[in-house]
């Protein structure tokens, strides 16, 4: 429990029903945990309802978030810190989400080397609100192959049908796992493995991260006939369902995975950074440079766009190349241009700043103009003196130096 509390803070996370925070939930529990402890051990504790958070996808669509307290958080990183070890070593190979050592450039990797051995057909298999249609007695179910405590499952399914807080109002959950807890993404995958075992016995190259699918077979007729076949497996053995909307059997340049797609590169395959994926970074970027225009440029860029850009960075590394960083941080340095164009506002201030970096008069005339910011951070003068090596002053991450 000291392990799970430690795991919880380290976390952080917002409140859930009982509206306590972290700092709340420490004292909470130093005064009431004998009688919590009492309540698990007599299978007596009853968990709070999710609270219930509507994010929107990138994609189109809500995600449904559920928020336990922080006091569930801790029984359910326990419970799941007692539980990994015993069902992880028999999880599959191909599985790579939510599984201590691996990642999903383990993932990404593994799809790279079954596209090399010859396989470029990808089944590309979208769950349809996986968290969302989990069937909780063929859960509890494939927990009770390897978990015979019966407090201990009575404790899981209080989990599951702990219900959910809308607006004031509680709902019970008659299925799903709600996503936002500790325990949730382990549950994915004990129903989950019963899929790689599966697609195992059947011979199939595959690679799985949570709720993500992708199958590689060698022609589009093979893939046709994995889709529809595994297809029946998941609806009929799972009581799952398939997004068919967003399923395809496809060559794996025209899908994405995790986040990357591959190209075919003077005959070898490679991983590229998605479309959407630079799509939704650079939209990131200009939402957070929106509030940054009232701000100190040098404060902004070390405590809300450097940490955006080290994050991304560091994910998207295996795919990015220096060609598209180096566009990247043009295009980010011309913003950053543009940001600071509007925090000098008026024109005599504008040629004041012009003047003190160098700038001749009548390039400084540019002050003057009437053209919209991002223009005029385009212009030959703006690009000279507001230089990287001045943006590297400030303390700007540079994605192509630090690739």
């Amino acid at each position: 429990m000291r392990r799970a509390w430690k795991q919880v803070k380290q976390n952080k996370g917002a409140a859930g029903v009982d509206g306590q925070g972290i700092e709340e939930t420490h004292g909470f529990l130093r005064e009431n945990w004998p009688k919590l402890r009492r309540q698990l051990l007599d299978g007596t504790y009853r968990p709070y309802p999710v609270l219930r958070v509507e994010i929107p996808k990138p994609g189109g669509g809500i995600r449904k978030l559920g928020i336990p307290t922080v006091t569930d958080r801790v029984i359910q990183q326990a419970i799941t810190q007692v539980l990994t070890p015993i069902f992880d070593p028999e999880f599959s190979e191909s599985s790579f989400g939510f599984r201590p050592g691996r990642s999903a450039h383990d993932a990404v990797h593994q799809a790279l080397r079954h596209q090399e051995s010859g396989k470029q057909w990808v089944v590309d298999l979208d769950l349809k609100q996986f968290f969302d249609e989990v069937d909780h007695d063929i859960l509890m179910g494939r927990l009770g192959r390897k978990v015979k405590d019966k407090k201990l499952k009575r404790l899981i399914n209080a989990y599951l049908k702990a219900g959910v807080s809308v607006d004031g109002e509680t709902y019970p959950t008659e299925k799903g796992t709600p996503q936002g807890g500790p325990l949730s993404p382990f549950l994915s995958n004990v129903l989950l493995d019963d899929l790689d075992k599966e697609l195992e016995h059947r011979g199939h190259s595959f690679c799985r991260y949570a709720d993500d699918v992708n199958i590689y077979v060698r022609s589009q007729k093979a893939g046709e006939r994995t889709m529809r076949s595994i297809t029946r497996f998941l609806e009929d053995k799972l009581k799952l369902k398939i997004n068919r909307n967003k399923s395809a059997v496809a060559r794996p340049w025209k899908r994405s995975f995790l986040g990357f797609t591959f190209r075919k590169i003077w005959g070898k395959m490679r991983i590229c950074i998605a479309e959407k994926s630079w799509k939704k970074f650079r939209t990131r970027v200009i939402k957070l440079l929106r509030p940054g225009r009232g701000k100190n440029i040098r404060r902004f860029i070390r405590e809300h766009l450097n940490p955006l850009l080290r994050g991304w960075l560091q994910y998207f590394r295996i795919g990015a190349t220096k060609k598209a960083l180096r566009s990247h941080d043009f295009w980010l340095r011309r913003h950053l241009r543009c940001l600071l164009w509007r925090q000098w506002k008026r024109p005599a201030t504008r040629l004041k700043r012009l003047r003190s970096l160098g700038c001749p008069k009548q390039q400084a005339l540019l002050a003057y103009s009437r053209r919209g910011p991002w223009w005029c951070a385009g212009v030959p003068a703006l690009k000279q003196y507001l230089d990287p090596p001045y943006f590297e002053r400030l303390g700007l991450f540079n994605l192509l130096a630090n690739m």
